[in-house]
């Protein structure tokens, strides 16, 4: 929506750098170039760092290093494809409201950092850059309204919210190649199902969560010690607080025994019913 608003205001002046970091969605990068190209008419430069940014997370397994090394390496790569893109003065971020009251106090605020942001206070002083986030004060539920407003598609306004730091805190423990693959491919039959039981844009948000958990099953005749995957799926307005979603147990059953029987390494699926607060709807 931050693109959108400000290629109202400036044109073919803007230039979008969509960096991936090899945590994204299923066919993310390939729907995104494509919605750029088709609707927005927005140049974008894609900048392909999945190996970099695994390599820099080997062995990390505290959530909040995981978010400061993602944040780091973000802004390195980012900064690396600003000198082949061309001259620029200003960098426009799509930062709301949210991100600033869980990253850093604001204003006196007794509120402490819940998880830190790598567009909220993860940018170096040094930038050299002047900063423009046009919707820093909105909420997640008014900037669908503005993209509604700016003729946006509706299936991107409505998607469900999805961290910056990607499916890497949606993986507890270290994230490696292979825990990548195994979520990616049980959110993608999350998606799928949401959407064709008519969930999906009902509520807030409904993924995977691939937890450090392995347990004893059975395939077949044989003896199987896999990972374990839980679902979370909650209805919120502007995601500071949320309730989780009684979801039909034909629907809760078809998500466990797709993901059970099309995901390679995962023998067992659990469904979180933790509300926000005192859980985070993202797991870190």
């Amino acid at each position: 929506m931050a693109a959108a608003l400000i290629h109202q205001a400036i044109g073919d002046q803007l230039t979008c750098i969509f960096v991936n970091n090899g945590f994204l969605r299923g066919r993310e990068a390939q729907v995104v170039q494509e919605v750029f190209g088709r609707s927005f008419k927005i140049r974008l430069h894609y900048e392909n760092a999945a190996t970099l940014f695994l390599k820099r997370l080997k062995g990390v397994t505290d959530p909040e290093r995981k978010r400061k090394i993602i944040g780091k390496t973000f802004i390195e790569v980012f900064q690396w494809a600003t000198r082949r893109v061309g001259r620029a003065k200003f960098l426009a971020q799509g930062t709301l409201y949210p991100d600033v009251i869980e990253s850093v106090p604001i204003g006196g605020n007794p509120a402490a950092m819940i998880k830190s942001h790598h567009n909220v206070g993860g940018l170096p002083k040094n930038l050299k850059f002047e900063l423009v986030e046009p919707l820093k004060c909105l909420f997640k539920d008014e900037v669908r309204q503005l993209g509604l407003e700016l003729g946006v598609p509706k299936e991107i306004v409505f998607r469900q919210p999805f961290p910056g730091p990607g499916l890497a805190v949606r993986i507890l423990g270290e994230v490696t190649p292979r825990r990548c693959e195994i979520l990616r491919h049980a959110d993608t039959i999350v998606v799928e199902e949401m959407k064709a039981s008519g969930w999906y844009y009902k509520i807030w948000q409904s993924f995977a969560v691939l937890l450090p958990v392995r347990s004893v099953g059975v395939m077949g005749d044989e003896r199987t010690y896999d990972y374990t995957v839980a679902i979370r799926a909650v209805e919120s307005q502007d995601g500071m607080t949320a309730d989780w979603v009684k979801l039909p147990y034909d629907l809760l059953e078809t998500l466990s025994t797709r993901i059970i029987n099309e995901v390679k390494g995962v023998n067992r699926v659990c469904l979180d019913i933790s509300s926000k607060p005192p859980a985070t709807i993202e797991w870190e």
